[in-house]
């Protein structure tokens, strides 16, 4: 057998990526296209009083001015998380009430997009405004509404009797907050949508989850889903924000049609601020007790997040208390506002990010307060069991990340005082967190050809989105098949294909490998062959162009027995210039547990890729809005900070644990999103340990230094 996985391989799309070969949403070159512009509220909350399109309609190539007055037919969809779904439960222009700033407005369509860019500012809007409520702060916090069928309030121990009052050796309560984070990937948000004979649609797209969009804008545009097309090969970046349709994306399509004519849309960086999605602002309050070895006997977590007048959506920050620390008491506590802001949505690792912020630097806190070293007190508290589900975790092996990562980083030599390390006049600082996500897979299938000029084809309509789908598919078809990985053809993201799931909550891996290895060995036994050589041989003797099947994956009664997560540990180096409040961090080593590692070379990528995320959340990342406005101050990549080269230090990945074969037959677990969890705590628990000031409110700019 060829012994491919768990070895470093090149990607499989990294050519055609370097070179311009992939197509992306927007470069689709389509016979007669023509070109949309948004228009886009300029208050936050309020109406539409007037609206004048004579002007712009005047414009020179102008083909058709769509606003609430004359909205392209639309149908409500079913909106369910698990079968179609839009971001805004609101279907665009339909009506003249404006909820947030950026709200989408109109859309100008012209022969060029320079011609409908221009023809949008000749619109003339008067708004009726209203107070706007943008404020985090002062906003009106109610209980939470269940995520995903799980109450977003839990009491256990004494807390379900009464108030837990700790009379322990120690105890620790403090507030915790993050900012806004925007949704700033690589490749902007752009569609174009091409109608054949008005009863079918063809969308290039961008999208994390191409059947799901498939059935969702069958819905919108009321046809059967085999009459839409998705085509979604390459994705330049997503983190949950290509998840669904968007308002600008319901627009296009539905446009199209009526124009009758190919149309392209983009959505501005400075339009992407506003209304395709970003993290909301967290305030969350850990209270800890513990005796005096450590033991925990009390954590309560209460935490606050905002969402729009226009859906619900909650971060989820409490989700992970439970899996991380065990204790006899426990309460957990989610409450939402409703702001005049665009809808925010899931962003790498929602609710776990800043769930970890607020847990992870309680328990930094904790082992200063009792002079226990961090890591002890996080192998002295450690679950073995999923405390709401009650359910054992399997192929867990968290301590091993955490004495792994000791090791590798030297944490042996760390001096237990604050401002006790130096480096000529800098402080130094060494912090350490731990990092979680819950390891998930769906039902999805994959097809596998072997075809007679010695090559293997996979096809499923799960995607990439940069994280190495291309690449392990091939290396698992090329391990099973015994072929090299140079002989595996991957087609992925069109929803012709069958059935490839969600790039999204750290599953395509996990989900869409098994299926493929069950499709390898079904093709090996439709040909009657032990490897694929052997099939060949048999293919050309029979003059058949291929032998193909097509085999399915999906989660069984394993969930019943067992709580799947994945685990893992940072560790950081940070420098501080108190002249100056220069922060700068200088090393860092990343442990994880993540079952089976299926190509290293990836898989540690995606681990740097979070962490490096983590670190623009910790020291940068913040959307401010103007309190009078509600339009967010930030607008484009300049204005919006986040990590360049010169911030990041060599991140050294490891890993470890065994394959996870309770979880799934390739004994894999998702890594896309684990590696972000955790990484504001190891920062800020850093910076303690260097200058002895907490800092409890994100991100750590120079001011909070001083």
């Amino acid at each position: 057998m060829n012994q491919v996985i768990g070895k470093s391989v090149n990607r499989k799309d990294g050519r055609a990526k370097v070179t311009g070969e992939a197509t992306y949403g927007a470069e689709h070159q389509i016979q007669g296209l023509v070109h949309g512009y948004l228009v886009t509220a300029t208050i936050a909350k309020g109406s539409i009083r007037t609206i004048d399109t004579q002007k712009a309609e005047a414009t020179p190539g102008v083909i058709a001015v769509f606003t609430h007055k004359n909205p392209p037919k639309v149908f409500k969809p079913t909106n369910n998380w698990m079968t179609s779904k839009i971001y805004e439960a609101r279907l665009p222009l339909s009506d003249n009430t404006i909820h947030y700033a950026g709200q989408i407005v109109g859309l100008v369509v012209a022969d060029t997009f320079e011609r409908a860019r221009d023809a949008a500012q000749q619109i003339q809007i008067e708004y009726e405004t209203q107070p706007v409520e943008v404020n985090a702060q002062q906003a009106n916090y109610q209980k939470a509404k269940s995520m995903f069928g799980e109450d977003m309030e839990y009491v256990a121990g004494e807390f379900e009797t009464g108030d837990f009052s700790a009379v322990d050796t120690a105890t620790v309560e403090a507030t915790y907050t993050t900012e806004v984070e925007i949704h700033a990937p690589m490749e902007p948000h752009a569609l174009v949508a091409h109608w054949e004979n008005n009863d079918s649609v063809t969308i290039y797209e961008p999208t994390q989850w191409v059947k799901g969009s498939q059935r969702t804008y069958a819905e919108l545009v009321g046809l059967p889903p085999e009459r839409v097309r998705i085509v979604s090969p390459y994705i330049g970046g997503g983190f949950g924000c290509k998840a669904f349709p968007w308002p600008h994306g319901i627009l296009c399509v539905t446009a199209a049609k009526e124009i009758k004519r190919p149309l392209k849309v983009v959505v501005s960086r400075r339009q992407m601020t506003a209304n395709t999605g970003h993290r909301s602002h967290t305030e969350q309050t850990i209270r800890l007790a513990a005796n005096k070895e450590g033991k925990l006997s009390a954590i309560e977590h209460t935490a606050k997040s905002c969402t729009s007048p226009v859906d619900v959506f909650t971060e989820p920050c409490t989700g992970i208390t439970p899996v991380m620390y065990t204790t006899p008491n426990m309460k957990l506590k989610q409450e939402l506002a409703v702001l005049n802001v665009g809808t925010p949505t899931f962003m790498r690792a929602p609710g776990e990010n800043p769930g970890m912020f607020a847990l992870e630097s309680a328990m930094d806190e904790l082992a200063w307060e009792l002079n226990i070293d961090p890591i002890e007190l996080r192998l002295r508290n450690e679950t073995k069991e999923h405390q709401r589900k009650k359910l054992p975790f399997s192929a867990k092996h968290f301590a091993e990340c955490l004495t792994t990562g000791a090791e590798k980083f030297g944490w042996s030599d760390r001096q237990m005082q604050p401002r006790s390390q130096q480096q000529g006049d800098l402080l130094v600082g060494w912090g350490m967190a731990s990092a979680t996500f819950p390891a998930l897979r769906s039902s999805v299938e994959a097809k596998v050809r072997l075809l007679d000029d010695g090559t293997a084809h996979v096809l499923t309509a799960g995607n990439d989105m940069g994280t190495g789908a291309y690449t392990v598919i091939a290396m698992t078809a090329a391990e099973t098949l015994g072929l090299p990985v140079e002989n595996i053809r991957v087609e992925l993201g069109d929803s012709m294909l069958p059935n490839g799931g969600l790039a999204g909550g750290s599953q395509m891996t996990a989900s869409l490998t098994p299926a493929v290895l069950a499709a390898c060995q079904s093709v090996l036994e439709t040909a009657q062959a032990q490897n694929a050589q052997e099939a060949f041989a048999k293919l050309r003797e029979s003059g058949r162009a291929a032998y193909e099947a097509t085999a399915s994956s999906a989660p069984g009664e394993e969930g019943k027995k067992f709580a799947f997560n994945s685990w893992g540990a940072h560790f950081c180096e940070v420098t501080v210039d108190e002249e100056i409040a220069r922060l700068r961090i200088t090393r860092w080593v990343s442990v994880m547990n993540i079952g089976r590692v299926l190509n290293s070379k990836t898989a540690a990528s995606q681990i740097r890729g979070g962490v490096i995320m983590g670190i623009g959340q910790a020291l940068m990342e913040e959307c401010h809005l103007d309190p009078t406005t509600g339009y967010p101050v930030v607008y484009d990549l300049a204005t919006y900070h986040f990590p360049a080269h010169a911030d990041i230090p060599r991140i050294e990945v490891s890993f470890v644990g065994e394959p996870d074969l309770d979880f799934n037959p390739m004994g894999v677990r998702g890594c896309g999103e684990i590696g972000i969890t955790g990484v504001a705590a190891a920062v800020t628990n850093a910076v303690y340990h260097a200058t002895g000031k907490r800092i409890r409110s994100l991100p750590i700019t120079p001011d909070k230094l001083l």
